[in-house]
């Protein structure tokens, strides 16, 4: 009937892949790849010679159905692999997934490497119960968003990227106060990992005038 395994890979230390997911990678009909220049290098790494396809936010509502009929009518296993961290959380593979169910491809997910997890933990916020909201709208849509949050009691987890980590804070600030605690990580599991924790003034006031590098994940405490 065909399957689709969806594979997490290192966010950053190449450590942290399992001993599973490379032997998925090497047994794969095709690993279907965010950007194959990246995934070439991590596969390249671990000695794995399947074919790369290249599946991203650009094709992937043209070529969802197509790849769930052909993994379907020819029972092959195609394995889907993000640049870093699990295929579905803010990187492309609901579209597929979908597609996958419903043409009755079998959708297996191997556990593995995900940012936000080890930045929430660690940030010494409530963890039992948070809500993940990835990367807010960039224009339209971002400061609606973020009024639904105001009341939000859970502990919140956002990702941005360095070119707005400044702008990101300074409207958390607007949205949530200055003294809001919270927990900025960065660069995680890589030789310069770092985890700032304060309120969002502090935050905002370090980061104005320390290094802006890497994929931010940013926790906050939810309304008292």
């Amino acid at each position: 009937m065909g399957k689709l395994i969806i594979v997490p890979t290192p966010i950053g230390n190449l450590e942290d892949i399992t001993f599973r997911a490379v032997r998925v990678l090497k047994e794969a009909d095709l690993v279907l790849a965010e950007d194959t220049r990246v995934s070439r290098k991590l596969l390249f790494h671990f000695d794995v010679h399947t074919p790369l396809k290249a599946f991203h936010m650009h094709n992937e509502h043209h070529f969802s159905l197509v790849l769930a009929k052909e993994l379907l009518e020819e029972n092959k296993t195609f394995a889907l692999v993000s640049d870093a961290g699990t295929p579905g959380i803010s990187d492309p593979a609901y579209l597929l997934v979908k597609a996958c169910l419903e043409q009755g491809v079998e959708v297996e997910c191997l556990p593995g490497p995900t940012a936000f997890v080890p930045a929430l933990v660690k940030s010494g916020l409530p963890s039992s119960s948070f809500c993940f909201e990835g990367f807010l709208p960039q224009k339209k849509g971002r400061a609606t968003k973020l009024q639904s949050l105001e009341d939000e009691t859970r502990t919140m987890v956002f990702y941005e990227s360095p070119y707005r980590i400044i702008k990101a804070l300074e409207q958390f600030i607007a949205t949530f106060g200055e003294e809001r605690k919270a927990s900025i990580s960065r660069e995680l599991t890589k030789i310069y990992e770092e985890t700032v924790n304060g309120t969002l003034f502090e935050l905002l006031e370090y980061y104005k005038t320390h290094t802006l590098k890497g994929e931010f994940v940013i926790v906050i405490a939810g309304k008292n």
